[in-house]
């Protein structure tokens, strides 16, 4: 650092250097007001280029998993909607059960029995009803034709274990049948959507296609489970590591307050000496004058 000579007044080196530092101090304040009143330490990429690049993927990342739990979230929704509906079956079957161990019995007359059948071909009739509109956003949850492939995406990249999926067994459900009363059909207990039990023999017969129809149920209720309590694994994993990448972006991008608060009162020590070293450093070629006193 060099000085200036004071017979020299052409050039105030004093003042010059005085300014500059001055000016530094103005600059440097600036920056520790501006991370105090937004709260990050990087604002712009020259603050810290390869923090902001880190800060950057670490955003990027966190971004895509948050909308990675809102997705489990959703799938939850849906399978919840499909087991709602089976639920909603399930009770309907053991009601027809309970009519069909009723029916079973030879003390029922042959109005009784058709009173019976007719219950029956409504229950059944409803539970096609449930099946048709068991549906998520417009999407048929339950398929006549084919198996439901769902495949939700509970990460955010393109990794497998990112990928989830998720398959519903079809259920034949037209006018004429309904795919969980397959077993009789041959036999002619169910058919064309109706139920025959003039016997106790047919009785018998529906009783037992209806116990596989709740076991059928019962088991689909089961996988609905087992994918439902997988998300809620994948939740709370995600909801763990969305927060440790909260956690490492914070520490490279976010502000510490207490210590930016420290160097803003340095700071406005410095600027406060800088003016009055500049002010005396302006007069200073006063004293030059004496020379011609």
């Amino acid at each position: 650092m060099s000085f200036g000579d004071m017979t020299r007044i052409n050039t105030n080196l004093q003042a010059l250097q005085a300014y500059t530092y001055l000016q530094r101090t103005n600059t440097e304040l600036g920056l520790r007001q501006l991370r105090l009143a937004t709260g990050s330490r990087i604002n712009r990429a020259e603050d810290d280029s390869a923090g902001y690049s880190i800060a950057a993927k670490l955003k990027a990342k966190i971004r895509g998993q948050e909308q990675a739990l809102a997705n489990i979230g959703d799938a939850k929704s849906l399978l919840t909607v499909a087991e709602g509906s089976l639920n909603s079956i399930m009770e309907i079957l053991q009601t027809m059960k309970e009519k069909v161990v009723q029916a079973a019995n030879d003390t029922m007359g042959a109005e009784e029995r058709d009173a019976i059948e007719n219950q029956l071909n409504q229950l059944t009739a409803e539970i096609g009803d449930i099946l048709n509109a068991t549906k998520f956003n417009g999407k048929a949850l339950f398929s006549s034709a084919s198996t439901v492939s769902l495949r939700f995406q509970v990460g955010d990249s393109t990794d497998a274990q990112d990928n989830f999926e998720v398959a519903i067994e079809a259920i034949a459900n037209t006018s004429a049948s309904v795919g969980l009363f397959s077993s009789v059909s041959q036999a002619s207990v169910f058919s064309n959507g109706k139920w025959g039990l003039d016997t106790v023999a047919q009785a018998t017969h529906a009783l037992q296609a209806i116990e596989a129809a709740i076991q059928n149920v019962a088991t689909r209720l089961g996988k609905i489970g087992d994918y439902q309590k997988r998300l809620s694994f994948k939740l709370d994993n995600l909801a763990t590591a969305k927060n440790n990448y909260e956690a490492a972006r914070s520490r490279i991008a976010d502000a510490d307050f207490a210590y930016e608060q420290m160097q803003l009162a340095k700071l406005q020590i410095l600027q406060q000496t800088g003016v009055a070293a500049l002010a005396q450093a302006n007069v200073a070629p006063q004293a030059i004058l004496q020379l011609f006193g």
